[in-house]
């Protein structure tokens, strides 16, 4: 059984890069394109912009960055009208520079917050665009606030 239909939580597909006197290769080889409807980009005007939260009950994505970094966060969702905030909050630090995609199961609400000028994220829909429509729930952008960068 696909990892599509059988997780239930989200997950981080690792990739690679590879360097050598010709350039590098940046991969995640072991990500399959199975159940993958469509795919868009998105990218926010400025460093710091947070776009969130927004889930679907039957959709499920995959988010990799292949430009910038970002932090990308993904919450269970346990009532569609009144979600508990205090739920666990799933963090991810994506990067170009360590390729990786993060699989967003259904019944998650996720967003990211662009950590460097020209982020461009990539996703991956298991909806096409009008099985989307209708399965579209938004959450104010801080209804959880993962997005605060901490110093170390």
């Amino acid at each position: 059984m696909s990892k599509v239909s059988s997780s239930k939580v989200p997950y981080l597909i690792e990739g690679g890069l590879a360097v050598d006197d010709r350039g590098k290769i940046a991969f995640v080889n072991d990500f399959s394109f199975e159940g993958v409807k469509r795919c868009y980009m998105v990218s926010n005007h400025r460093v710091g912009f947070v776009r969130a939260w927004h889930a679907h009950r039957r959709e499920a994505k995959y988010i990799m960055v292949v430009k910038g970094e970002a932090i990308v966060a993904a919450v269970a969702i346990d009532d569609w009208d009144n979600p508990a905030k205090d739920s666990p909050i799933n963090r991810y630090i994506l990067s170009e520079q360590k390729p990786a995609v993060l699989y967003i199961p259904r019944a998650y609400a996720n967003g990211f917050m662009t950590l460097s000028p020209d982020t461009l994220m990539m996703y991956f829909s298991t909806s096409s665009l009008e099985e989307s429509q209708g399965d579209d729930i938004r959450y104010h952008a801080r209804y959880w606030d993962p997005w605060q960068v901490e110093e170390r």
